[in-house]
């Protein structure tokens, strides 16, 4: 996928989205809550420059035994690991908040877009929320599996979309990132 795919489904005019211009390569990564159609939390990895997607319908687990379906969504610019606030009319309108974010390190011996051309990433995340390995695996069509490794990071008690409800750009609620646009 391509950030022009990103491009051509929203219309800059009316939408505080970034366009997108930055080149900038590091492993940062993004969870962004999403209060759209329905609410789930978009998995971001930062990919040879672009902002990897995928849409977490239950958002990312702490429990290794629990496998979360997260479906590819397009690529999206850098810039939108910084972006939280109100998605007008059209193409994913709705809330978004940036529910966590940091750096990652690929776990595997070869890149991660050959990783991505696999099907399969192993990261190891090290986020204000989320710690620890993660993998992504791709079993049909846009469809893949989210699952946390079982580390030292893992807790199966643990229920973090439950019970971590701000942003850790802000400090707000989704409530009150609707309410300041």
């Amino acid at each position: 996928m391509s950030i022009k795919e990103y491009q051509k489904k929203r219309d800059f005019r009316t939408s505080p989205e970034p366009k997108g211009s930055k080149k900038k390569q590091d492993n940062n990564f993004v969870i962004q809550q999403h209060d759209a159609t329905n609410l789930h939390y978009d998995f971001r990895l930062n990919i040879d420059g672009v902002l990897v997607s995928w849409a977490v319908p239950k958002g990312p687990s702490t429990d290794p035994s629990v496998k979360r379906l997260a479906i590819r969504t397009e690529d999206h610019p850098l810039e939108y690991a910084d972006f939280e606030g109100v998605i007008p009319e059209g193409y994913g309108a709705g809330t978004v908040m940036i529910w966590d974010r940091g750096t990652y390190r690929n776990l595997k011996d070869k890149s991660m877009s050959a990783c991505l051309d696999d099907g399969h990433l192993t990261v190891w995340l090290k986020g204000k929320k989320l710690q620890g390995g993660y993998a992504l695996t791709h079993t049909d069509k846009d469809r893949w599996l989210l699952v946390k490794m079982d580390d030292d990071k893992a807790d199966a008690r643990r229920k973090p979309t439950s019970t971590q409800n701000k942003s850790v750009k802000t400090g707000r609620t989704m409530k009150q990132i609707e309410d300041d646009s």
